[in-house]
């Protein structure tokens, strides 16, 4: 059954031209599934990337923009399917409800912002998604060293980090999502001491 799966990722392209190579590598995946692609609909960056990839590919591109954005010019004219929303809130909360998986690749702030978002309502049961990053080029290495820091020093349980899968090929991470089974977190934040 093919899915729709949720990209956060850059507005911009990075320095490195692995990010744009592994990110056509993640739309080839997406495509062997049939899956919808939803992001953040913009023309520019890995956005940008994913989108003219998957199009290129035959695919069904879902983008999500606030209407604030609009007159910056960046969003995509090409995809099938394009949203616009009154917020930043209302944006993330479109994607999320039209979404059956996540996945994270380099980004910066608002990959960040909209990936946490994603694991704190995951934390809190208000979602059963998977929940994944596409670790290009150990892009973010140094955040998983952080998120193992706030378990080890109890601000952070175990099964909460495990939600998280990161992977490092993208067919891996699509076949993961592809086969994931729904989990109930169980109040398993909740520390009692």
């Amino acid at each position: 059954m093919s899915k729709t799966i949720l990209v956060y990722c850059g507005s911009s392209k990075g320095h490195n031209p692995i990010y744009e190579a592994e990110a056509k590598a993640l739309m080839q995946s997406f495509k062997k599934y049939d899956c919808n692609l939803i992001f953040g609909a913009g023309s520019v960056g890995i956005m940008g990337v994913l989108a003219d990839e998957y199009l290129r590919l035959g695919g069904h591109v879902i983008g999500v923009i606030p209407s604030f954005m609009e007159p910056w010019e960046v969003k995509h004219k090409g995809i099938q399917e394009c949203y616009v929303t009154e917020t930043m809130h209302s944006r993330k909360q479109k994607m999320a409800e039209l979404a059956d998986g996540v996945i994270a690749l380099p980004g910066g702030f608002g990959t960040l912002d909209e990936l946490f978002e994603m694991l704190t309502w995951k934390q809190l049961d208000l979602h059963q998604m998977p929940i994944s990053i596409l670790n290009t080029n150990g892009y973010y290495d140094h955040l998983l060293a952080q998120l193992q820091h706030m378990v080890d020093e109890g601000f952070l349980k175990s099964p909460n980090l495990e939600a998280l899968q990161v992977e490092d090929n993208p067919e891996a991470l699509v076949d993961y999502i592809m086969a994931y089974e729904p989990e109930k977190m169980e109040k398993k934040w909740i520390y009692r001491g």
